[in-house]
């Protein structure tokens, strides 16, 4: 499998956009860099160790907003902090069971990101991830 192939099999799989055509994919083998468009992305987390490997096997960086990609070999994640998040869920659900109306209750957004950098996989990239950046990530995978 050569690197668009592999580029378009990421794509399939939901690294990249599903909407992604040829054109993009040439896009980022030009630019040698992936990110991962994974919301609802459950058939990506179901293939987050294919995923990692094929992208390290082509060399391409991977950017990606769950932890489990990350810890499955992906380079980097950023996003919400899901056992934060999910924890919030559980908060309404004791206040509507305690007699709230879900009319009545607020809207809120997530508030706790995380950076999830891996150095095992910077490194097999041949990925220098500069200081600056390590001492902001919440968490780095050696």
């Amino acid at each position: 499998m050569d690197r668009r192939e592999a580029i378009i099999v990421l794509a399939a799989l939901g690294a990249m956009p599903l909407s992604a055509n040829a054109q993009r994919a040439a896009k980022v083998a030009r630019i040698g860099f992936l990110t991962g468009n994974l919301a609802g992305g459950s058939r990506s987390l179901v293939h987050r160790i294919r995923l990692s490997e094929l992208a390290v096997k082509h060399r391409l960086p991977t950017m990606y907003n769950f932890r489990e990609m990350v810890e499955a070999g992906g380079l980097m994640a950023y996003g919400v902090n899901m056992t934060d998040f999910i924890g919030r869920g559980a908060v309404y659900v004791d206040k509507i069971l305690k007699g709230a109306k879900p009319a009545d209750l607020p809207v809120e957004q997530p508030t706790k990101f995380e950076l999830i950098i891996n150095l095992k996989t910077a490194k097999a990239l041949g990925v220098t991830i500069p200081r600056s950046v390590l001492t902001r990530a919440d968490a780095v995978i050696q």
